[in-house]
């Protein structure tokens, strides 16, 4: 069962990024507003964590400024979107292959 929230910690963890850096985003980026309770803390949707996951793609990947991040979401947020999970889809495939060369090369040595 997947959970419906993820607190900033579990995003930070599960995306490889810093907590500060989701806290400094939430303030650049409209697309980025987490829900919060009485007490502030913040609660992740996976909408929310779809958005960090482009401000990644755009601001790492494509090395984008924020403000070239912020512009790119605002007028084409669907292309992004496609671009984003094209890459993470590349990057696992790359990640695969090179499992696989590693076990073809560890067999050669048997």
């Amino acid at each position: 069962m997947e959970k419906h929230f993820y607190s900033i910690s579990e995003v930070a963890e599960m995306l490889g990024i810093n907590q500060s850096n989701l806290r400094f985003w939430e303030k650049e980026f409209k697309q980025l507003n987490p829900r919060r309770n009485k007490g502030g803390t913040r609660f992740y949707t996976t909408d929310d964590i779809a958005v960090v996951k482009q401000i990644i793609y755009l601001v790492n990947d494509q090395k984008l400024t924020l403000d070239g991040a912020r512009a790119r979401i605002n007028q084409k947020k669907d292309a992004v979107t496609k671009q984003q999970e094209v890459a993470e889809r590349l990057k696992r495939v790359r990640s695969d292959l090179k499992g696989l060369l590693k076990l073809m090369q560890s067999n050669d040595v048997d």
